[in-house]
């Protein structure tokens, strides 16, 4: 054998480099990548449908790169849907078994298409929203962890956001881990899930999950900040809150995601006047825009369903979707603030409390003084969940 036939035999021999994988469809610029055929091309949960490269605002700094990704997921009507996320890799070669993976579930920004977290910009309403978790994330990509990010449901993608509905938020979570695998190989299979509001909740569901819907990844544990709950008693005060308030803003979009999941309940048609008149709003603003006086922000909580609608399905469908119902097998961190005034110490002390009696192996840390922000963004509780990521992840 010739020494070039020799080279040329052990070329075809040699294993592909780690970052080769399954190929996929290299999507269309603006926002043209998250509107895919109906329904959405490929096979099972957590099939990539295509990938481009991302930058501006929304890539997160200090890796080898980031990637906009559109995949496969299971709605919350248990139908096919495409699920737009984000892929942030570490500098470096991966170590053997691939980069250990953080599936971050990011808080409320909205449900409009414009407020998705992989649509961020310097000039996005929602920016300030996505912006406060980027040096949190930044640290753990430069720490040897690559993040992967889901947009969530219908926020981006066709079809409306069912916010705060679990199980929908959760494969999104999860099968956002799948298909970043599958577009690149260099991914391991070790798993840790983390959110901060919304996040939280969506951390949580995707956490009691993940076992089934995803059962080739080794979840190691989930950190969840401030995990918004307790939507049904809240619910039930809504009648009480008689001021006009931003809490509003956020009553109208949690109504919208009932009635996303649950069509059957009719919520639009218990909205007071002033409610409905600005209902279509929050499929078109963000949070900020929606919680300002002219908006809902400009309404008393009381004042968005009619007083001669019964509240009692919507404390029912709201409890559904409770994190504290769930079981959830695997090692969970929460962490929360004494002074965070959106998601109350009040409520996360009896969600602990519920998790820990379904047999939850829960860690609780609390922080004197520190708002709802400050659960990403304040030193001690920053600290506390990255020590907690790299113990799980060994």
């Amino acid at each position: 054998m010739s020494r070039l036939t020799l080279m040329l035999a052990l070329l075809l021999l040699a294993p592909l480099p780690a970052a080769a994988a399954a190929k996929v469809p290299k999507g269309p610029g603006g926002t043209a990548f998250y509107s895919p055929p109906s329904p959405p091309p490929g096979k099972g949960h957590g099939t990539p449908i295509r990938a481009r490269r991302l930058t501006g605002a929304a890539a997160l700094r200090g890796g080898a790169g980031n990637r906009l990704l559109l995949y496969r997921s299971v709605g919350a009507r248990g139908k096919a849907v495409a699920v737009s996320g984000t892929v942030a890799i570490p500098k470096g070669r991966a170590p053997k078994g691939g980069w250990p993976v953080i599936s971050y579930a990011h808080g409320t920004t909205g449900i409009a298409d414009v407020c998705a977290p992989s649509r961020d910009s310097a000039g996005n309403p929602a920016h300030g929203l996505n912006a406060y978790a980027y040096p949190l994330l930044r640290r753990w990509l430069k720490a040897g962890y690559a993040v992967v990010r889901t947009d969530y449901e219908g926020l981006g993608t066709p079809g409306a956001h069912p916010y705060l509905i679990g199980r929908s938020e959760g494969r999104s979570v999860l099968d956002a881990v799948r298909a970043a695998r599958k577009l690149d190989k260099r991914l391991g299979r070790r798993v840790l899930l983390a959110g901060h509001s919304q996040g939280g909740h969506a951390a949580l569901w995707a956490a009691s999950l993940a076992r089934r819907w995803t059962p080739e990844l080794k979840l190691r544990g989930t950190v969840a900040l401030a995990p918004a709950s307790h939507f049904g008693e809240q619910a039930a005060l809504l009648r009480s809150l008689t001021t006009p308030s931003g809490l509003s803003g956020f009553a109208a979009m949690i109504l919208r995601g009932i009635d996303t999941a649950e069509p059957g309940l009719a919520m639009a048609s218990g909205l007071s006047e002033r409610a409905a008149a600005l209902y279509p709003s929050t499929l078109t603003d963000c949070l900020p825009k929606l919680a300002s006086k002219g908006s809902f922000g400009g309404l008393a909580p009381a004042e968005l369903i009619r007083s001669d609608v019964e509240v009692a399905p919507v404390v029912a469908a709201l409890n559904r979707e409770d994190p504290e119902t769930l079981k959830i097998p695997t090692p969970v961190q929460v962490q929360q603030g004494t002074a965070d005034a959106t998601v109350y110490k009040a409520f996360t002390d009896p969600l602990v409390d519920e998790l820990r009696k379904r047999g939850g192996r829960v860690t609780y840390k609390t922080y004197e003084g520190v708002d709802h922000g400050g659960a990403v963004t304040n030193a001690r509780s920053a600290r506390d969940a990255t020590r907690y990521i790299r113990s799980r992840l060994r």
